[in-house]
This record gives structure tokens, C-alpha cells and sequence, in this order.
């Protein structure tokens, strides 16, 4: 996968994972009433992050929002908290994302700049990702542990034959909504940070030069110097042949002849 398919596959899934963080948020439906065993059923109850609705039989629904903020319980507030950061971090990761973009050339910007800015965009989903689904998962811990408390209160006298009218509240919507949504913020997040690798300059890869020796012993003599590229040894030992005479290359420097002066 090239790593402009990838950028924009991350940006993609990013962006509806944080659509669906944002709905998750606004939903009511976070808690729906548990009708299993329940002999009223002309109502419906609901209840969600910012207010509590009741449904009647005949379609009519009536929503109230919570009017006070010290008065709702601290998990409440915790999950609200983690929902709102969540969605914070999302719109600084699109907009951080949308400049990031391969595609999309603004000016003199580099590949090592939107890099960075990939890598940062990546961060930001995931960390948004992640208190989405923790908020989310506190709410339903929530739920769990208040159904069964009302369900150990349910039962009373008579040996535990006799019934108590009581609401309890299960899982709703929201929850599925809000894991799902955190989830593919989360990959979004990763696929982001994957591309930030293709995108970041290569500078560790240097032109290098390679240099081979030479098969043959080469002899300079500049001005009766003598430089070889081959050993020493080698070179003395070679005889030179001269009008039937051998003599060795040492001799022939230190005996110039005739022919060295024209």
C-alpha cells in the first residue's frame, strides 16, 4: 500500500470514527430501561449523557436535562470529561491531518514537515480514540454494576417469591455506537502513524564510491622517484633487459645511461 493510500485511508477512517464519537456524545439512548419481568410497560425510560427522557405508550416522549452539575453522581461527570476531550482532540487532529495531507501542497512545505505533522495528527486520533472507548466503558461498567444491585434488591420476603416494582437500566445505543466509533478512531490513528514513516526523507543513504585495486603493479618515475601502487618487493626483483645485460630496476636508477639524458 503506497503511503498516499495509506495517509488518506487513516484520514478517511479517522474522520468517521470521530463523527461517530460526536454522536455517541449527543445520543439519549446511553441507558435504556430493562423491560425483561417489568409489569409496567405503558412508559419507557431512557437516559443518556445530558438529560433523561420517558416515552409513553401512545408515542408522546418528554426529555429533561440534568439542571444541576454537583448533584450528578462522579462517573457521570468522568465520562462526560473523557467524551468532550475525545472530541477536542478530534478537531485538532482533522485540522492537523487536513495540512498533512500528501496531496495537498501548501506552499514550500517539505515531506519531513508533513511527516511530523502526520505523526502528531496520528497521535491526536489515537488519544481520542482511546478516552472514547474508556469513557464509554466506564458508563457501561456503570450499568452493570447498578443492574445488579437492583436485581439482588428485586426479590424480597416470602423466600424470595415477591416482586418490588424497580427500573433497571441496561445497555443502549450509545455504548455500541460510542465503541465502535472509538475503535475506528484508533485505527485511524495508526494507519496515520504508519504513513508518517514513508513519508519522513531517507537521509541515513549516502552516495558511496567504491574503489577497486588495480591488477597490475604500475611504476611512476617522476624525476627519478619511484611510487608503486603494488609492494616493494615485487618491484625490485623485476629485471630489466638491456643490450643482452640484465639488470634490476634498483640498478637502472642508480646508474642512469645515456638515454636518460635526451
Amino acid at each position: 500500500m503506497s503511503v498516499t493510500a495509506c495517509q488518506g485511508l487513516g484520514f478517511v477512517v479517522s474522520l468517521i470514527g470521530f463523527a461517530g464519537v460526536i454522536a455517541a456524545t449527543c445520543m439519549d439512548q446511553w441507558s435504556t430501561q430493562d423491560l425483561y419481568n417489568n409489569p409496567v410497560t405503558a412508559v419507557f425510560n431512557y437516559q443518556g449523557l445530558w438529560r433523561s427522557c420517558v416515552r409513553e405508550s401512545s408515542g408522546f416522549t418528554e426529555c429533561r436535562g440534568y439542571f444541576t452539575l454537583l448533584g450528578l453522581p462522579a462517573m457521570l461527570q468522568a465520562v462526560r470529561a473523557l467524551m468532550i476531550v475525545g472530541i477536542v482532540l478530534g478537531v485538532f487532529g482533522i485540522l492537523v491531518s487536513i495540512f498533512a495531507l500528501k496531496c495537498i501542497r501548501i506552499g514550500s512545505m517539505d515531506d519531513s514537515a508533513k511527516a511530523k505533522m502526520t505523526l502528531t495528527s496520528g497521535i491526536l486520533f489515537i488519544i481520542s480514540g482511546i478516552c472514547a472507548i474508556i469513557g464509554v466503558s466506564v458508563f457501561a461498567n456503570m450499568l452493570v454494576t447498578n443492574f445488579w444491585m437492583s436485581t439482588a434488591n428485586m426479590f424480597g420476603g416470602m423466600g424470595g417469591m415477591v416482586q418490588t416494582v424497580q427500573t433497571r437500566y441496561t445497555f443502549g445505543a450509545a455504548l455500541f455506537v460510542g465503541w465502535v466509533a472509538g475503535g475506528l478512531t484508533l485505527i485511524g490513528g495508526v494507519m496515520m502513524c504508519i504513513a508518517c514513516r514513508g513519508l519522513t526523507p531517507d537521509d541515513s543513504n549516502f552516495k558511496t564510491v567504491s574503489y577497486h585495486a588495480s591488477g597490475q603493479n604500475v611504476a611512476y618515475k617522476p624525476g627519478g622517484y619511484k611510487a608503486s601502487t603494488g609492494f616493494g618487493s615485487n618491484i625490485r626483483n623485476k629485471k630489466i633487459y638491456d643490450g643482452g645485460a640484465a639488470r634490476t630496476e634498483e640498478d637502472e636508477q642508480s646508474h642512469p645511461t645515456k638515454y636518460d639524458y635526451v
